[in-house]
C-alpha cells in the first residue's frame, strides 16, 4: 500500500501563493489514514502529483539546503547539523499562505525534551527559498491534511529545512532527542536529498509506545505525515556507507498547529 498506515526580522514584501489544488482523491487517501492509523507515507510520485510539480523543479528546490546555516545548539550536544526557519500564516478557507516575522524558535511545552520553552534563534529562510513555487504547493498540501483533522480557520506553519552530516567516526543524530512530540496537530518530514548515507529509519508509534508505521525515507520527494496530537516520531541514526566519505541526509520538517485565540 503506497499510503502507509529577543531576535525579530520581518520579511522586506508581504507575499501570498496558491498553487494548484491537490488531486482530491489523493488527498482523501492521506486523510483517511492520519484518521485512522495517525500517520501516512506519501511515495515521491503522489507528492508530485499533489504538488502538480515537474522533477526540474525538486532539482532546483533541492539547492537551497546547499545554503543552510550550523546548528549551534544541536553542535553543543554533538550533533552536525545545518538548518534555517521560517514561519507563515496559512488560511484554511483559500489556502494562501503568507509569511510571518522572523523570531526566535521555542519548542511548546509538553514537547521535545531537550529544549521545550527554550529560545533558540536560527537564520531565516532565504527568500529564494521562502518565494518558491515548490515550497508553496507542499504547504497547501499540508494545509489540507491539517484541516483534515482540525476545523481552524487559520493556522501557524513552521518551516524546518535540516541537513545531517555524518562520518566515520561520528554518526548523524536527526532527532538527539529521540521520540518525542513537537506540541503542534500535523507533523511532517519530506526527504530531498540523501548522499552516501544508510540509516535514518522513521518510526511512528503511539503515545504509549505501540507502532504504528517504520519507514526509511530512501528516494527524495518521498514524505511521512503524523497527526502529533496522538503520536511520537523518531528517526534512527544515519552512518556512511562508504566510510572514506561523509553521508547528509537533507529533510524538510513542516509543522501545522492552530492559531491561538479562536474560537
Amino acid at each position: 500500500m503506497e499510503y502507509d498506515t529577543p531576535h525579530t526580522r520581518s520579511r522586506s514584501r508581504a507575499q501570498t501563493t496558491v498553487p494548484a489544488e491537490p488531486p482530491p482523491a489523493e488527498m482523501r487517501r492521506i486523510e483517511e489514514s492520519l484518521r485512522t492509523v495517525g500517520a501516512c507515507r506519501v511515495p515521491a510520485s503522489g507528492v508530485r502529483m499533489c504538488t502538480g510539480t515537474e522533477p526540474e523543479a525538486w532539482e532546483v528546490f533541492a539547492r537551497h539546503w546547499d545554503k543552510l546555516e550550523a546548528d549551534t545548539y544541536a553542535a553543543e550536544r554533538g550533533t552536525r547539523r545545518f538548518r534555517r526557519y521560517g514561519a507563515f500564516s496559512f488560511d484554511a478557507a483559500t489556502a494562501r499562505t503568507s509569511p510571518l516575522s522572523h523570531t526566535s524558535f521555542v519548542q511548546p511545552e509538553n514537547s521535545n525534551p531537550l529544549y521545550t520553552e527554550v529560545e533558540r534563534v536560527f537564520e531565516p529562510l532565504t527568500d529564494a527559498f521562502a518565494d518558491d513555487p515548490l515550497l508553496h504547493g507542499l504547504l497547501r498540501l499540508l494545509g489540507r491534511a491539517a484541516t483534515g483533522l482540525d476545523e481552524a480557520r487559520t493556522w501557524v506553519v513552521k518551516v524546518h529545512p535540516f541537513r545531517v552530516v555524518a562520518s566515520a567516526d561520528d554518526a548523524g543524530e536527526p532527532t538527539p532527542e529521540g521520540m518525542h512530540r513537537d506540541g503542534v496537530t500535523l507533523v511532517s518530514s519530506l526527504l530531498v536529498n540523501r548522499s552516501n548515507a544508510r540509516g535514518g529509519r522513521s518510526t511512528v508509534t503511539t503515545l504509549d509506545g505501540r507502532p504504528l508505521l517504520e519507514t526509511t525515507l530512501g528516494k527524495p520527494g518521498t514524505l511521512l505525515l503524523g497527526d502529533d496530537r496522538s503520536t511520537l516520531h523518531g528517526v534512527s541514526r544515519v552512518r556512511p556507507r562508504d566510510l572514506a566519505r561523509s553521508a547528509r541526509r537533507d529533510v524538510l520538517v513542516v509543522t501545522f498547529a492552530p492559531e491561538s485565540g479562536q474560537s
